[in-house]
């Protein structure tokens, strides 16, 4: 078999990917702890097998990167082992935007490592903050609130559309001129958490403000809402980069990847108000 397995399935790009892979006639898996294909939790190696068994090309989101025992191999890097033992000869991973830069201090840097090292065909993916965080996940109650409460002052980042994410990790997972190649992976332009309320207060014709908050407050905020303290001190160091711009820069990725420029915040707001997600 050729089949190809999608990490995530159910996810923000994962989903997304199998739509695009399933209309092209490929054989896909999806694999995640609820509503897959086949069970899959990266905490239980016994669920590895049967996600693999009979995979060339697997996507891989290695959500959990905490550190284990020392001296211990992280589960992201055992089972990018475990995957080419059992076959898979080419590698997508998703990691994050700045995961190479010193200021980062990523756990991904682990996996990236151990995708690079394998030995077999390999993709990074390096997507700064995702446009869809704002309809379908962490923002999208400030938004239906009408107020943005981060403390990402007026940093800027390029949000990146999901469907650009999918689209390039669909290509990597069945073209070979992907192989060996790293992209990060942005939109057009860097816009301000400010820029994007009003952008999306205008599509809506609601009030959508942010609201600057100071990172130490935010913290606080976070952990007496319930938030695990690691969680959200990791949570707060990713809005803290943003407000000091360390991930303002826009990149090529996209346009490298698939040979087209990548969709702009404004497109995606346009699109997503239609579907009412924000009224």
């Amino acid at each position: 078999m050729n089949t190809i397995l999608i990490l995530g399935g159910t996810g923000k790009t994962g989903r997304r990917i199998v739509r695009r892979l399933r209309d092209a006639g490929q054989p896909v898996r999806t694999a995640s702890r609820t509503g897959s294909d086949t069970p899959f939790d990266l905490n239980d190696p016994s669920t590895w097998a049967s996600a693999l068994d009979g995979v060339s090309a697997a996507y891989l989101v290695l959500p959990n990167l905490r550190p284990g025992p020392e001296g211990e191999q992280q589960p992201s890097t055992r089972f990018v082992t475990e995957a080419v033992a059992a076959g898979v000869r080419r590698l997508v991973l998703l990691s994050a935007g700045g995961s190479g830069e010193p200021h980062h201090g990523s756990p991904l840097i682990a996996a990236e490592q151990a995708v690079r090292d394998s030995g077999v065909d390999w993709t990074v993916l390096r997507p700064t903050w995702f446009s869809q965080n704002f309809s379908e996940s962490f923002f999208l109650p400030g938004i239906l609130a009408g107020a943005l409460s981060l403390p990402t002052g007026e940093g800027r980042t390029p949000f990146i559309d999901a469907e650009d994410i999918a689209e390039t990790a669909a290509s990597a997972l069945t073209e070979q001129r992907h192989s060996g190649r790293t992209y990060q992976l942005t939109g057009p332009r860097a816009l301000t958490f400010g820029e994007v309320a009003d952008l999306i207060g205008k599509a809506t014709g609601r009030t959508v403000r942010h609201i600057d908050v100071d990172p130490e407050v935010y913290l606080e905020q976070q952990i007496a809402q319930g938030v695990p303290a690691d969680a959200a001190r990791q949570f707060a160091a990713l809005l803290a980069a943003t407000r000091d711009d360390l991930d303002a820069a826009t990149a090529d990725g996209v346009e490298r990847a698939l040979g087209r420029a990548p969709r702009s915040f404004e497109d995606y707001v346009t699109e997503t108000a239609a579907t009412g997600c924000w009224s």
